[in-house]
Order: structure tokens, then C-alpha cells, then sequence
């Protein structure tokens, strides 16, 4: 028998070495196809390209074929789908996204998870993966593609491992109720860091935008203020050095409510 195959797909771009690192480790164990945005694409949620063309573009030096998308996360998965591949994945794996996907307006924003739920829509198990990066580096990392302090990279890898391995046990569960499987690894991140299952974190953001001096405003990432109380969060275990692993149930009532 051979191996699952797997499609991955991010938002930070094909460019991305988060994006290489991971599919050098899954292509040990999964026979793997990737499709990513020819550019970044963050914070775009589930966006689709529904009034432009969307080229698609093969990219050598890849563990599998691999294909530039001039769309969205979405776009990616969709296409592939439907287009690229000569056979259905077994799963479909989005990211390392360069910094975390933690609390419930990350969620709803991210292109990331997007990614993640369009092969949920399309019955597969899917698996969304983001790597935490300190705040004070985080600027730095995503402006370098992704390019991490040399202290940092082993975390990355690890990362990068853990998840083959875990995407290897999703493979084959079929996925009825649109579950997206939400991984969040801290930094740093050791063999022996505990995994905890979490709830996303309610947070209650600030305006996110700033005047620009000009008569207009420019976007300003803000942490907002968790609301405390109840089950273990996301953001609550990233903080105490754990990896967070939330499941989102988006066929539940109300929306994507935790299992």
C-alpha cells in the first residue's frame, strides 16, 4: 500500500519557508501535492477570486508537484480540487502560518484556516498549523519570508514533524461535520512540549485601525482582552508554553462552536 496523499496549502505564500519546512516533513510520510497563493495572502478569510481570472503557475524544487495560485487560500484548495490533482487527497494541510491562529477573531480572519475549511467542504479531514513567533521578532520574521533567528529554526522543524504525524492519524476519518482541526505550536517547542485541547479564546478587540495622517486609516494589529472564565483556551495554553489544539465543528448550530 502506498502513501496517503496530502495537499497543502497556506496563506503566507508559496515563498514561504514555513511553507517549505513543513512539506519537506510530510513528504516523508505522505505523497504530497501543494498549491499555495503566488503571494501573501493573510487576514483574507474565505475570500474567493470571483471576478478576476486566477493563474496557476508551476514552481519547481518542491517534494511534489506544486503550483503558484494568483488567488486566495480558498482559491488554492478549490482548484486544486477540482482542477489540479489527478486523484483526491486524503487530507488537506494549511500552513505553518507565520505567528498563531488563537481566539475567535483570528479564526474567522485567517486565511490559514480558510484554506483548512475548504477541503473540510469538500469531505476530507483538514488540518490548519501556525507557529507562534514573539512579538518583538514577529515583524522581522514575516517581512524575511519567514526566515527564523537560527535558535528559533529547531522549533520550527519540530513543528513541522509533529505535524506529519499527527495529520498521518486524521487520514482515512472522512470528515462529515466540517471539522477543521486547529494546531497552534508554541515557541519555543521541544519532543516533550505538552498538547492540550482547548476552546478558542473570546477576545474582545480594539479598533484595529489607525489614522495615517493623510485622511485615511492603516490596519494595527492589536491582542485585544481575553474574556476569562470557563474551559482551557488557546491563547491561555500558548502562553503557559503549550500546544493548542482546538477543534472546530463548522456545521454545528451557531457556527463553529468547539468540540
Amino acid at each position: 500500500m502506498g502513501k496517503p496523499r496530502a495537499l497543502l496549502t497556506n496563506d503566507d505564500g508559496i515563498d514561504s519557508f514555513f511553507l517549505r519546512a513543513i512539506a519537506e516533513a510530510l513528504a516523508d510520510a505522505f505523497e504530497l501535492s501543494i498549491a499555495a497563493p503566488a503571494v501573501e495572502q493573510s487576514w483574507i478569510g474565505r475570500a474567493m477570486s470571483r471576478r478576476a481570472s486566477v493563474s496557476v503557475q508551476a514552481v519547481p524544487g518542491f517534494p511534489g508537484p506544486a503550483w503558484a495560485v494568483g488567488g486566495t487560500p480558498t482559491d488554492c484548495v478549490n482548484l486544486a480540487l477540482a482542477h489540479l490533482l489527478g486523484e483526491p487527497p486524503d487530507i488537506v494541510i494549511s500552513g505553518i502560518n507565520i505567528g498563531h491562529n488563537a481566539s475567535l477573531p483570528l479564526l474567522y480572519s485567517s486565511g490559514t484556516v480558510a484554506g483548512a475549511l475548504e477541503g473540510a467542504n469538500w469531505g476530507l479531514p483538514a488540518l490548519a498549523v501556525s507557529q507562534q513567533i514573539a512579538a518583538d521578532a514577529f515583524e522581522r520574521v514575516t517581512s524575511s519570508r519567514g526566515a527564523l533567528p537560527p535558535e528559533h529554526e529547531p522549533s520550527l522543524h519540530e513543528a513541522a514533524a509533529q505535524s506529519s504525524r499527527y495529520a498521518l492519524t486524521l487520514c482515512g476519518t472522512g470528515n462529515p461535520d466540517l471539522h477543521v482541526h486547529n494546531l497552534n505550536f508554541p515557541m519555543p517547542l521541544r519532543a516533550d512540549t505538552p498538547w492540550v485541547r482547548t476552546v478558542p479564546a473570546r477576545v474582545r478587540l480594539p479598533g484595529l485601525y489607525e489614522s495615517d495622517g493623510n485622511g485615511g486609516y492603516r490596519f494595527r494589529f492589536a491582542h485585544g482582552e481575553e474574556q476569562t472564565g470557563g474551559p482551557e483556551t488557546d491563547r491561555r495554553a500558548l502562553s503557559a508554553g503549550k500546544t493548542s489544539l482546538s477543534i472546530l465543528n463548522f456545521s454545528a448550530p451557531g457556527a463553529s462552536k468547539p468540540q
